[in-house]
């Protein structure tokens, strides 16, 4: 098999350098169990920014290299190079999903059944032209669906449906969820419609608002209103909500979201304690759409928390059924509950064009970034 896979890495230099780079690898034969899938659509979340652009400061961006290799170059702060230690002067692949066509695969029946088909696929280095994966990690797209369709089945779907099913887990009754517009928040406001779930959506504009009262959304308190923190409490004593999904992190809306959940509380009848509540209230932080400090008050009770939020750990957690229902889930309710929009499909070589660093990297609500390797 003569193919040519063209892959787009990230380096971050102990010099106090990023370098973005296309580089050219030979794309090696399938093993018995192995599919090599041409990638047609891979999206840019904020986890994959976290890992190509991380530190660097976008506006110092400079070009380098040819038209069809460019180099792209970014200073990164000294203070942030020692959180940094783990990866410096290692060139790494970045993309953690997408999905292409099947072109080639190993003997195992598995295998060959799915040549020439369309899958999506999870586990990093999706942001080139050829990814190798095993055969069982591949989820075949519904009949019908496109590359772009699949895309983003992984990631977005799977964190909305990890917080409703965290929900129960932990006990809670209502949700709350910050960021509330994006394309995860759209998700997850389809989900609580079909399955009976209250859901508190906290946006920042009345664009963002608009989106969601399209979609049925009921609850919907913006943090831009003088009367935000009054909306937020009257929003949770309807709902009892006591357990949030935070994608901002930074900032003090962690803060303000427990301290809303407490006076909710407390204003029911008879729940008076010189001690606070006693009721357990959650704050998980997952996206870090802000880098700032997460800033905390006081007068949460006598039971609050803040945890930080993943996949990845979660899907363990579960298990491999459970997980696997969560995909199914997925794949039958693609273009539907979990359907994505994108502002732009981007070549690897667009990925490194300064002007779209600085777009894709602001990682504003309503605005997300589709990668077409093939283009």
């Amino acid at each position: 098999m003569a193919l040519e896979n063209t892959q787009l890495r990230s380096l971050i230099k102990k010099s106090g350098e990023l370098e973005l780079s296309l580089v050219k690898l030979p794309v090696a034969d399938p093993g018995p169990d192995e599919i090599v899938v041409r990638i047609e659509a891979t999206p840019i979340n904020p986890s994959d920014l976290g890992l190509l652009i991380g530190p660097g400061d976008v506006n110092t961006l400079k070009v380098s290299g040819t038209k069809e290799l460019p180099v792209v170059t970014a200073a990164v702060p000294e203070a942030a190079l020692r959180a940094m230690a783990a990866r410096l002067d290692e060139s790494m692949p970045v993309g953690n999903e997408g999905a292409g066509i099947v072109v080639a695969a190993g003997s195992s029946p598995e295998a060959q059944a799915l040549i020439g088909k369309a899958v999506a696929i999870l586990g990093g280095e999706m942001y080139a032209t050829y990814r190798t994966v095993k055969a069982k990690a591949a989820l075949p797209l519904p009949a019908g669906a496109t590359p772009a369709d699949g895309a983003s089945c992984f990631v977005n779907p799977l964190t909305a449906l990890a917080m409703v099913k965290t929900m129960q887990m932990e006990g809670h009754t209502a949700l709350v969820h910050t960021a509330a517009a994006s394309n995860l928040g759209q998700m997850l406001n389809k989900i609580c419609l079909a399955d009976g779930v209250q859901l508190v959506n906290i946006v920042r504009s009345d664009e963002q608002t608009k989106i969601l009262n399209d979609i049925g959304a009921k609850y919907i308190v913006d943090s831009s209103k003088p009367t935000f923190m009054e909306d937020l409490i009257a929003a949770l004593t309807a709902t009892g909500a006591t357990l949030a999904f935070d994608a901002i992190g930074g900032g003090k809306l962690a803060g303000q979201i427990l301290g809303a959940m407490e006076i909710a509380l407390n204003s029911r009848p008879g729940a008076y304690s010189r001690y606070g509540s006693s009721t357990h209230k959650q704050v998980y932080i997952y996206g870090r759409l802000s880098l700032d400090p997460t800033i905390l008050g006081a007068a949460y009770g006598m039971a609050w928390g803040v945890g930080g939020f993943l996949l990845t750990p979660f899907l363990q957690k579960v298990g491999m059924e459970e997980a696997g229902k969560l995909r199914a889930r997925v794949a039958a309710e693609l273009k539907t509950t979990f359907a994505s929009h994108y502002t732009k499909t981007l070549s690897l070589r667009d990925v490194l064009d300064p002007e779209a660093i600085k777009a894709y990297n602001r990682k504003a609500t309503g605005e997300k970034f589709l990668i077409n390797p093939s283009l």
